[in-house]
């Protein structure tokens, strides 16, 4: 008597890529929780009372322009009393203030 087996196991590749489905998954969102972490983190070392945290955090906030960091700049210039942080920081919001004007005169282009 021949016996038939009407269940199907999954294959060996099929548990492997879900596997690596769900890892990529993890990687992708630790990734995000990491990268939003950063982003509170150096916006809070903007009013450090380090000098060189303050100078970084210039630096990581020129990458992303938008509205929030236009102001956030605005209150950091109002803030800061070091000559050298306040041109840097100038300078980052005027980066910022052409690129976003040059951006809105794109859409309404």
């Amino acid at each position: 008597m021949l016996v038939v087996r009407t269940e199907r196991v999954p294959s060996r590749a099929l548990k492997v890529t879900g596997f690596v489905l769900l890892g990529a998954a993890t990687a992708a969102l630790i990734g995000v929780v990491l990268a939003r972490d950063q982003m509170v983190r150096h916006r809070r070392g903007l009013f450090s009372p380090h000098p060189l945290r303050r100078l970084a955090a210039l630096g990581y906030l020129r990458s992303y322009p938008n509205v929030d960091n236009v102001l956030l700049l605005r209150d950091y210039l109002a803030w800061e009393q070091r000559p050298m942080l306040r041109k840097r920081a100038s300078a980052v919001l005027e980066g910022m203030e052409r690129e976003l004007t040059g951006s809105r005169l794109a859409e309404g282009t």
